[in-house]
């Protein structure tokens, strides 16, 4: 399709490992989400390095099954917020509501 657009030298790449985690979602990206509406994944402010292209973690990682973070609401920042859904409009999403300013809003879960 992009040699069909006029872009003659095209090579396209996948890699399949290691496998994409929200943790690699860089603190731009994390604000962007924020400013477009959307909360992204809550819970990693543990990471550390980059290596290669893989982050990696200098310390355990907590699991908990049971009960989970509050999540920020991206609007107005309030963490009086509850899950409406733990899916939205995707798998990776889930839907919450904000108690202090009333609007809905898209989480993006961490994997």
């Amino acid at each position: 399709a992009l040699q069909g657009k006029g872009f003659d030298d095209v090579t396209v790449e996948m890699a399949l490992s290691p496998a994409w985690t929200t943790e690699w979602i860089t603190a731009d990206g994390r604000d962007k989400l924020t400013r477009a509406g959307i909360a992204p994944p809550s819970g990693l402010d543990k990471l550390d390095h980059w290596d290669g292209l893989e982050r990696r973690r200098t310390e355990p990682v907590p699991v908990n099954l049971q009960t989970r973070r509050p999540v920020a609401c991206p609007l107005c920042g309030s963490v009086d917020t509850r899950e409406l859904s733990r899916f939205g409009s995707t798998a990776c999403k889930a839907i919450h509501a904000c108690r202090t300013c009333g609007e809905t809003f898209d989480e993006i879960k961490a994997i």
